[in-house]
């Protein structure tokens, strides 16, 4: 089963995500897929947060910042969290070992491949379009390709989530 959670910063989509996973996969093997990397002291504060968050619920990490679909994994797992989709974007689309403007299907590609490796993988993204900016040329770039990505993974997920104030609103399916 493919679970896509969505919602703004600071929502609760990565609780709500860790809760999901751990009640699919009870007594089963658990990943939790990084896609952050810990450039800067806030970025470490906040992987460091979200492992403290993780502690004693049976995750077993790895991180992994490009090259999601030639990730592969020694064992097949019940659950998979792959967190986050906004900066595994972020990483195809400016790092330079990532696949540049190719990043949406690079992307795509991977999570086929995960979904190959485990009984249900949740996804958490961000909705980061609704505040009616404009931005650099780059930034929006990356936006629309955020957008085509998140569309993507809506179709072709069972069940689409969206977190408002932790609150769990089904957009499509159920869990």
């Amino acid at each position: 089963m493919l679970i896509v959670i969505t919602g703004g910063a600071a929502s609760g989509k990565s609780a709500q995500a860790e809760r999901i996973v751990c009640e699919r996969a009870a007594a089963g093997q658990r990943l939790y897929l990084a896609t952050m990397q810990p450039f800067g002291e806030a970025a470490q504060a906040r992987v460091r947060r979200h492992h403290r968050l993780r502690a004693g619920k049976g995750f077993e990490t790895v991180e992994r910042y490009t090259a999601l679909d030639h990730l592969v994994l020694d064992r097949q797992y019940d659950g998979i969290l792959l967190e986050c989709m906004s900066n595994l974007l972020a990483n195809e689309q400016f790092s330079p070992e990532g696949a540049g403007d190719q990043a949406v299907s690079a992307i795509l590609r991977g999570v086929d491949a995960l979904q190959g490796q485990c009984r249900d993988l949740v996804i958490v993204t961000n909705e980061i379009f609704s505040d009616g900016e404009t931005y650099p040329e780059e930034t929006m770039h990356y936006i629309d390709m955020l957008g085509q990505l998140n569309a993507a993974l809506a179709e072709r997920a069972d069940t689409v989530l969206y977190t408002v104030c932790g609150i769990l609103l089904a957009q499509k399916g159920e869990i």
